[in-house]
């Protein structure tokens, strides 16, 4: 096999795996089942969220629970992650419901996922790739006064 045909062969089995995650993914419904397995797993089931559902409207995180009612959401732009990741922030999102500042008990709760850093890699990574865009090479040599985080002009 040529590297062209392992490039095409590799780059084809990766849309295949993605497109299994996405199908797997699919309703908020699914996302809600999701969530309460990790739960039961991860933290003895003492998180019970009372809905999960994807959003649009979340481009700076990638998920966001309000504990009174034990909602969480989940940024869209996780749909197109592997599981791995995606359950990364369910189960976060998860720990807080049950503890909801990011202290040690918090870290205690999120210890047990055994892709951890794995998964927050990954995050990183997507948020590095998010912050170099074309338009902020125009702006590299400008004064940092003039950037937010990562180089990245301030909105």
């Amino acid at each position: 096999m040529t590297r062209a045909e392992e490039a095409m062969w590799v780059e084809k089995m990766v849309r295949r795996v993605l497109a299994g995650e996405r199908r797997r993914l699919r309703s908020d419904d699914d996302l809600l089942e999701r969530a309460r397995r990790l739960s039961a797993i991860h933290l003895d089931g003492r998180a019970a969220p009372s809905a999960v559902r994807w959003v649009d409207n979340q481009q700076r995180r990638w998920g966001s629970c309000t504990p009174e009612d034990g909602s969480i959401r989940l940024s869209r732009r996780l749909a197109q992650m592997p599981a791995y990741v995606i359950d990364y922030v369910l189960l976060h999102e998860l720990a807080h419901l049950v503890e909801p500042g990011h202290g040690p008990a918090f870290r205690a709760l999120m210890a047990s996922y055994p892709k951890l850093e794995r998964a927050e890699g990954y995050l990183e990574a997507a948020d590095a790739l998010a912050r170099e865009t074309p338009a902020c090479d125009a702006y590299k040599d400008a004064p940092a006064r003039d950037h937010g985080v990562g180089g990245v002009l301030s909105a």
